[in-house]
Parts: structure tokens; C-alpha cells; sequence
């Protein structure tokens, strides 16, 4: 048996050592000759084939070479960072369809987080978002599996399924001491990814849920179906991007190409290869997908400068920072809310043959001023916290997160200005809990309703823009906040 480990050992060690030689000799084809070739880790290479050997000849029960070279690869991807991973012909066909904004399943976005898996936002008119689910919460069992051993693709196949049947999911949340439960029905999931409606007359309102293929179109549709209906001319637009997990980047590219200038930078990134490094511009080159008509071709002049608000908050991720950030940096718009969920890494899906893939992180995300998106998120002009009972799960939480900028260490991601921020949001709920627990906890406003009281901040903000000092508009800001605050007291 000893001899048979050694042998297979041995061929895969010569195989693997010659796939590894190949793609050293192809990723410096393009180098000058005076590179030497990388050493290879022959140690470590033994060691795998040592391993796959003694599992082939010793495990309990017989493993297929398929499986145990899958797991292998989704080992190295997952061990990178939260956001690459290996998709099989499956989740390679799920990840296209839901850029396309319609797939089976519960509506929620999440990440893995120490083997388990947490909710980066639930997305609207969902059966998760009627049900209740909330950024932050830990999934921990689906139906009477646990989640703990799963990998992120795994446990994303067990909550998508056929529509109309049900699954249970088993929930901790923080501040409850016992697990929730709850039965969710699958349905097929619509991402109506803009909406849309006049405020009042001469104010607008804006919601981009995720980007996809459509959302760069479907919001030129509705910016000029707005102004339209406006008896007045237009005096300010709130583009809302709270709970936005994010989506496709010529999306994002084509939304902030709305609001910005011909040709303004909307957003750069930087990674190893020349194919990493991009400067994407507010031009139809940078979001067509193809040949076609120019869709934000005859938007009212207006759209370009008309006083703005950008509504953000710990679940607006990704695509949504890419266009908080590009209206911030050129200060075309205020943004207003917490910070953001610091998500600003690119991945790239590299196919690879028999209809599977990877999905690698090949980029860093930087802002047109040069700040790094990745595990800080955008800071708010007009920080309001007021919504958030608690410090929602962000970027610089999870484990092997990727660091801001080439350099620092993870933990110099936690730090300075963000660490502040998060220790402040922790103090606050500290300060809170007491009262919070006490009380029956009230359901959130639903995004653009009457009640949303940071919409109403925002229209405020507009309606005070002219003519008013930054100051005096603050104050009234604030005098606003101490209101409701005293407001919801009573009515609890």
C-alpha cells in the first residue's frame, strides 16, 4: 500500500510540477528575458500529492479524483478572500442569470464569514425582505442542515430552489438570545432594479435596488419620465442607494454617466495584470454592452445640475459605493447616511471550459480622487445614523478580507478612521441597548414611502440648498433628528 501511495504521489507530483512550469513560463512570456523563473514550491507539491495519495489508499469510503480535485480547487480560491470562488456549470449558470434579474430563490445577498454564512442585505419585495431578514444575521442551519462545513456556493444552491416550495432557515441575531426561525416560501425572484416617483412637484426620487444588464436604461427612462411629470421645473433628484448590494460595473459606470459631465472619470482600478488597470469614463464606450443606441442620449440638460442627494447606508456595497463615490468626488452630489459597506474589489468570472469558471479578484477599486473603496467604504457628507439600531456587518469584518491598498495589513484596514467609526457605532448601540431592548422593536420604514424619515431628510437638505448656509441647514437637519427621536418615544 506504502508503495502504491508513493507511486500515485509521484505521478502527480510530475504532473502538477509540469502544469505549474507552464503557467510560470506563460505568465512571464511578456517579461524581459533577464526574469528568472519563480522557484517552484516542490515541498508543498509533495505535500498535496502525499495527501491525495494517502486519501485515494486509506479514506473510509472511495473518493472520486473529480471530487477531490474540485475541492482542491475551491480550497485555493476560497483561501484567498471572501469574494473569489470556483463555479461549476451550475453556478456559472445561475451567476448569468442573475445579472439578467430573474432567478428562483429567497432574496438575499450574502458572504461566508468564519464558515457560516451572513446577510449582506435582503433585496426588496423578496420573500426574505417580507419576512423579516435583516443585514448582519448569521444563517446558521438551512432546513436541519448546518451551515457550518458548507461552502458559500453550497449554501447559495440550498436556498435558491423550484418556486412555491419552502425552506427553513435558522437565523442568530444580534441582541436576541434565542435563534429565529423562519419558513420561507421560494418564489421567482424580479429584481426591478430602478424605481422611481415625484416626491412633490420639482422633487424627485430615485431608487437603484441592483445593478444589472437593464438598470443604466431603465434609469433613463425613469429621469425622463420624472421631469415629465414635473408641472414645475426640476429643483432636486435623491438618488437612493441604501441596501444595494451592487452589481455590474458598466452599470455603475452608466448611472453616475447620467448625473456627471461628458467624459468625467467615474472610477479606476489597479491590480497586476494590464487588463486590471482601468480608467473608466463617462462615456457610452465604458457602458454600452455591444453596439446600440446611446440610451442617456437626450436627457433633460437639466439631470447634470440639478442639487442632488445620494442616500447610502452598511448594505449599499460595491456597484453602489463605485457611484456614491464618483458623484461625491466630483461634488456633484451630497451623499448622506452611514458609512458604507467598503466593498471595493473587482472579480473577474474567467471561464474555463465544460460551461465552469473562476471567480477571481483581480483589482482594487479607487475613487476619481484616488481613495481606495476596499474595506472603508464611502464616508458620508451627512452622516445619519438613525436608522441603524445597530453597527451592520461590513467589508472589514470578515475574515481574509482584502487590504484597502497594496501594503497595508488587514488589520491596518480596521484602523484610523475606520476604526474610529465603527467604535463610535458600537459606543452608540452600547448607550442604546438598554432603551432598545426594553422597547418593542419597530419595523423599518420601507425605502421612498412617506414615512422614510431620511428621504424626508434629504428633501429638506434640497428644499434649504438655495440660498442657505451648509450650517443652517445642519441645524435644521439636526433639530430634525432630535424630533423624531422624542417622536418615537411617544409612540412607543
Amino acid at each position: 500500500m506504502h508503495k502504491l501511495v508513493n507511486k500515485v504521489s509521484l505521478v502527480l507530483l510530475g504532473i502538477i510540477a509540469g502544469v505549474m512550469i507552464s503557467l510560470n513560463f506563460s505568465a512571464i512570456a511578456d517579461k524581459t528575458l533577464k526574469d528568472e523563473l519563480p522557484a517552484l514550491p516542490i515541498e508543498e507539491l509533495r505535500a498535496f500529492t502525499q495527501v491525495f495519495g494517502r486519501i485515494k489508499s486509506d479514506y473510509v469510503e472511495q473518493v472520486d479524483d473529480k471530487k477531490l480535485i474540485t475541492e482542491a480547487i475551491n480550497g485555493m480560491l476560497v483561501g484567498l478572500d471572501p469574494h473569489s470562488a470556483y463555479l461549476d456549470s451550475e453556478e456559472y449558470k445561475e451567476l448569468q442569470i442573475g445579472t439578467q434579474g430573474e432567478f428562483g430563490g429567497l432574496g438575499i445577498q450574502v458572504t461566508m464569514e468564519d464558515g457560516l454564512v451572513k446577510v449582506i442585505s435582503p433585496i426588496e419585495d423578496t420573500p426574505a425582505f417580507r419576512a423579516g431578514i435583516k443585514t448582519g444575521d448569521l444563517i446558521i442551519k438551512l432546513d436541519d442542515t448546518a451551515v457550518k462545513g458548507m461552502t458559500l456556493n453550497e449554501a447559495i444552491k440550498r436556498m435558491r430552489g423550484k418556486p412555491d416550495t419552502s425552506i427553513t432557515i435558522t437565523i442568530a441575531r444580534e441582541g436576541e438570545i434565542e435563534p429565529l426561525v423562519f419558513t420561507l416560501v421560494r418564489a421567482v425572484i424580479k429584481i426591478e432594479s430602478v424605481q422611481s416617483k415625484l416626491v412633490e412637484p420639482g422633487y424627485g426620487y430615485l431608487r437603484i435596488t441592483q445593478f444589472q444588464e437593464q438598470t443604466g436604461e431603465n434609469l433613463a427612462k425613469a429621469i425622463d419620465k420624472l421631469f415629465k411629470d414635473s408641472k414645475i421645473p426640476m429643483k432636486g433628484l435623491v438618488l437612493d442607494l441604501r441596501n444595494d448590494p451592487g452589481g455590474l460595473l458598466n452599470s455603475a459606470v452608466a448611472v453616475s454617466a447620467a448625473f456627471l459631465p461628458a467624459n468625467a472619470l467615474v472610477v479606476y482600478t489597479e491590480g497586476r495584470t494590464m487588463d486590471a488597470k482601468m480608467r473608466l469614463l463617462a462615456n457610452p464606450e465604458y457602458y454600452l454592452r455591444g453596439p446600440g443606441k446611446d440610451y442617456l442620449l437626450g436627457l433633460p440638460e437639466a439631470v447634470k445640475t440639478v442639487p442632488m442627494v445620494t442616500l447610502v447606508n452598511g448594505g449599499s456595497a460595491s456597484a453602489s459605493e463605485i457611484v456614491a463615490g464618483a458623484l461625491q468626488d466630483h461634488k456633484r452630489s451630497v451623499v448622506m447616511g452611514t458609512q458604507t459597506f467598503g466593498k471595493g474589489s473587482v472579480q473577474t468570472i474567467l471561464p474555463l471550459g465544460n460551461n465552469t469558471a473562476i471567480k477571481l479578484t483581480t483589482a482594487r477599486y479607487y475613487t476619481p480622487n484616488g481613495q481606495s473603496i476596499q474595506a472603508k467604504g464611502i464616508t458620508p457628507d451627512i452622516v445619519d445614523e438613525s436608522e441603524e439600531s445597530s453597527r451592520q456587518l461590513r467589508e472589514s469584518d470578515l475574515s481574509r478580507h482584502l487590504r484597502g491598498k497594496k501594503g497595508e495589513s488587514s488589520d491596518d484596514t480596521n484602523s484610523g478612521e475606520t476604526k474610529k467609526q465603527n467604535e463610535a457605532a458600537d459606543s452608540k448601540t452600547k448607550s442604546k441597548k438598554s432603551t432598545d431592548t426594553a422597547k418593542k422593536k419597530k419595523t423599518p420604514a420601507e425605502f421612498g414611502s412617506n414615512d422614510d424619515a431620511l428621504l424626508t431628510k434629504a428633501i429638506t437638505y434640497l428644499k434649504n440648498s438655495n440660498g442657505s448656509s451648509k450650517r443652517k441647514i445642519l441645524k435644521q437637519l439636526n433639530q430634525l433628528v432630535n424630533w423624531e427621536k422624542s417622536y418615537s418615544f411617544r409612540a412607543d
